[in-house]
């Protein structure tokens, strides 16, 4: 991976907003791990729509490009999507498929599911394939799921899906979770619909419900996480009532800001992982010589409730802030983000 792309700030990324617009592109992809800075993408699907249905579709498997390494995708990752070695063996390279992708994608508007994610790992592959920007606007249809059912416990894709009572053929695959989340996009514009008197409003009610930072929550007891939704939690904030763990080191706090900023936003910080632990945040591991194969224990526990069922998302920090920029608003993100660097400046500054 490159210093470049490691460094990237994604100054010209599109722009993030909600709406039900009759022409899109629905986005998804599966990668090697969770940050772009160290892992890969390995396959990409999209489905093209125009009002209300499929005009063209595109999906391709990635062969990485990884120098030295004996594998393309670890063990975690065969068994949660059932990519193997083999398969990536004699798919087209990176910059081909991305070219490719490219073409297809053209200017559309992209949805897609915790899309902040997708939308990272493309934009560094753009920047370091194609020598340029992913642009496209996009839409998140997990913020609108959070907004429109905010006493469903969990918001993930599986969990939706079961709850609106929508078949995912292929999970963990590109095309399946595309269609899964284009039939969620399309239950979640009905569900608007009902609960306001016109799309126009429910946006308005949208941009509004952000403007509301300081979350009233009473405390509860780790192992009755099942019950939060009657503990007063505001599931439509992505981190209220949620159960937080950090790994590694953070590259713009130091970790007891970021966890002030967890609890702040009305979350749930936990030292370690457990079976009730929701997001899972990666800091860089590369400062401890102890992790071996890049991995701490968090994260392979993680992996592991993952695999199992579990309620547990894994998240690079990139993905973080962008949720966090989203609860906060870009102001009030941009002057904690400030007071972050000069906190980990002072600390270096004291070694």
């Amino acid at each position: 991976m490159s210093e470049g792309k490691q460094k990237n700030k994604r100054e010209y990324k599109g722009k993030s907003y909600i709406d039900f617009p009759q022409e899109y592109c629905v986005v998804d992809i599966e990668t090697t791990g969770f940050s772009p800075a160290t892992d890969n993408i390995i396959e990409i699907g999209a489905l093209k729509f125009s009002n209300g249905g499929i005009i063209d579709k595109f999906q391709s498997l990635v062969k990485p490009s990884v120098d030295g390494c004996e594998e393309f995708v670890p063990q975690f990752i065969t068994n949660l999507t059932g990519i193997t070695n083999e398969m990536l063996e004699s798919a087209p390279a990176t910059k081909d498929v991305l070219k490719s992708f490219d073409d297809f994608l053209g200017k559309s508007i992209i949805i897609g599911y915790n899309v902040s994610f997708d939308i990272n790992f493309l934009y560094d592959g753009y920047m370091s394939y194609l020598q340029k920007p992913l642009s496209n606007d996009f839409i998140d249809a997990l913020r609108m799921a959070r907004r429109l059912y905010p006493h469903v416990i969990s918001h993930r894709l599986s969990d939706m899906v079961e709850f609106l009572e929508i078949t995912n053929e292929h999970p963990h695959r590109v095309l399946g979770d595309c269609m899964a989340t284009a039939m969620c996009y399309e239950k979640f514009r009905e569900e608007a619909l009902r609960q306001y008197p016109s799309i126009e409003a429910f946006k308005v009610a949208f941009e509004r419900s952000k403007r509301v930072k300081d979350l009233c929550i009473e405390d509860i007891e780790e192992n009755c996480r099942a019950t939060a939704s009657n503990a007063g939690y505001c599931f439509e904030k992505p981190l209220s009532g949620r159960y937080c763990v950090f790994t590694g080191k953070l590259e713009k706090f130091v970790r007891r800001e970021a966890m002030q900023i967890v609890a702040h936003l009305g979350g749930i910080n936990q030292n370690e992982v457990t079976r009730y632990t929701n997001f899972l945040i990666l800091g860089n591991n590369d400062y401890c010589a102890s992790i071996k194969g890049g991995k701490s224990a968090k994260q392979k526990k993680a992996e592991k409730y993952k695999l199992e069922g579990h309620d547990i998302e894994i998240m690079p920090e990139t993905v973080f802030y962008d949720m966090i920029q989203e609860e906060l608003g870009t102001e009030e993100f941009l002057g904690m983000l400030k007071d972050g660097m000069a906190s980990i400046a002072k600390n270096e500054g004291g070694r």
